[in-house]
């Protein structure tokens, strides 16, 4: 296992008592562009020795939410409204899970985003959300 990070990650630049003792995690530019990474560690394993679904399920929570949300100035603010995620592999202890994201639409109302969490070039997990938006100028 190894502590260092890809170039260009940097501590998550907004977290919270959750997020602190889930992650640690780390973003790479902002908007379409952003990144959200994670180096898998012991408290993100589930008893078979992977990456927790719903560990994975956060992830991706805080990969669409945060791409979306930084994809305009001021940022978006806006509540998860729905997530669907599928599932189609896992990350195990040392590896560096990375997100890629692509939002479809930020109205008015309402924001949809999808995104892809991989492992390398393996893809483990799509997800897509829709976020009820609070406030955007």
């Amino acid at each position: 296992m190894t502590d260092t990070l890809p170039e260009g990650f940097e501590p998550l630049f907004r977290s919270s008592p959750f997020l602190d003792r889930t992650g640690p995690f780390y973003s790479s530019g902002r908007g379409a562009k952003m990144k959200i990474g994670l180096r898998v560690l012991d408290h993100h394993l589930n008893a078979r020795g992977v990456v927790h679904g719903g560990m994975l399920m956060t992830m991706a929570d805080i990969a669409l939410g945060y791409a979306m949300a930084t994809s305009a100035e001021p940022p978006v603010q806006a509540v998860t409204a729905q997530i669907s995620t599928d599932f189609a592999g896992s990350a195990k202890l040392g590896d560096w899970i990375e997100s890629s994201a692509d939002i479809q639409k930020v109205g008015r109302t309402l924001a949809f985003c999808n995104v892809y969490l991989q492992v390398g070039d393996q893809r483990i997990i799509r997800a897509s959300g829709i976020f009820a938006v609070t406030s955007k100028t």
